[in-house]
């Protein structure tokens, strides 16, 4: 007997009541449909539904997804606030889970955070990811390290605490702090990782007139700093004013400071210049110039920051009131890179100068 064309029993699934045609599809075909979105959209998708849920939560799909990539500000609050520079805007990630009234965002390694929290004269350095809200304390140490201490962290997730006089050293097989003499010449200034190495930059002159120098050692032997320097270089370390160190992409490593207009003790800057190196050829070039209009706003400043990582670098000005100027340089862009001002710096109202750090958002990353 032919089935009667008005039953119930050939009725189309998709159209039957709470169900979507989109439960239909393969869940191959749902991640090929995701996989086109950034990464902050999957996230705000993975709570529409279960089944986007379960689909978005996948540790197969989730490894394929680029990280996010953001610039996170870095002051004590209780809520992240984090600039996506492609989509050029402010948002935050709620803190609320960790179990302390007050956190300071440090720094950040392969989708994790790194934040000092503090009790009573003690701190401890917190790793969590906001995105999944998992977090892990480590042992606790002196608040010194917290006001002091520079924290830097491998690829490897080990953790170095890097001072004047002093280094601290953190991996997860010792699960434990190790003290060690920090065998440079002077206080290290803006040190950086770059490439499994350390990079920092020491003033060995004397009490009347600066002398920039460049020391380097591999993340793992920190004790065993060497002394970069070529005669192809120079008076590479002479023409900025109060240089700082930005990781670069790849083996590239920027410095950053005023340009001084000649030699003399307190020679006044043009602008502010972007020096590259090249690790692997141990050769210098310039990667960039603040445009003069822009750098008018920070001369007139007396103090400003310079941070970043990759292929951008954010300024930070004691009068530049509510905005980053940044310099963001790819292969896209041109070769000396984009100027532009990053608007409406959460808390930079009054004027405070404001640093921040790079970080790659990753679901997978796990404390």
């Amino acid at each position: 007997m032919d089935p009667d064309p008005d039953s119930d029993s050939d009725s189309d699934p998709s159209q039957e009541p709470g169900q979507s045609p989109i439960h239909l599809l393969p869940m191959d075909a749902i991640h090929h449909v995701f996989s086109n979105l950034p990464l902050r959209h999957i996230i705000i998708c993975r709570s529409v539904c279960k089944l986007f849920k379960t689909a978005l939560s996948s540790p197969p799909f989730l490894e394929t997804l680029p990280p996010f990539n953001l610039l996170a500000l870095r002051r004590p609050i209780s809520t992240l606030h984090v600039f996506d520079p492609t989509l050029n805007q402010w948002f935050r990630f709620p803190l609320d889970f960790l179990p302390f009234p007050s956190a300071a965002p440090v720094a950040s390694s392969l989708g994790l955070l790194y934040l000092w929290s503090h009790s009573n004269s003690k701190s401890s350095l917190v790793l969590c990811n906001p995105l999944t809200r998992q977090f892990r304390v480590l042992p606790q140490l002196g608040s010194a390290w917290s006001r002091h201490g520079t924290v830097l962290v491998s690829a490897a997730g080990h953790v170095l605490l890097l001072s004047e006089l002093a280094a601290l050293y953190f991996s997860a097989d010792a699960g434990c702090w190790r003290n060690f003499s920090s065998n440079l010449p002077a206080k290290p200034r803006s040190p950086v990782v770059v490439a499994g190495s350390v990079f920092a930059l020491c003033d060995v002159g004397s009490p009347w007139r600066s002398q920039w120098t460049l020391f380097s050692c591999r993340f793992s032997e920190f004790s065993r700093w060497d002394r970069l320097e070529r005669h192809e270089w120079g008076d590479i370390f002479d023409i900025l004013k109060r240089p700082r160190l930005v990781s670069g992409a790849g083996n590239k490593v920027f410095m950053v400071g005023g340009l001084k207009s000649s030699f003399a003790l307190n020679s006044p800057c043009s602008t502010i210049l972007i020096l590259r190196l090249d690790l692997d050829s141990l050769e210098w070039d310039e990667a960039g110039r603040m445009p003069t209009e822009m750098f008018g706003l920070f001369q007139e400043s007396t103090k400003f920051k310079v941070f970043g990582g990759g292929g951008r670098v954010w300024f930070s000005g004691k009068r530049v009131v509510g905005r980053f100027a940044m310099w963001d340089y790819s292969e896209a862009v041109g070769r000396n890179g984009i100027w532009r001002w990053v608007e409406g710096v959460p808390g930079n109202g009054d004027g405070g100068l404001c640093r921040g750090f790079v970080f790659d958002a990753r679901l997978t990353a796990v404390p």
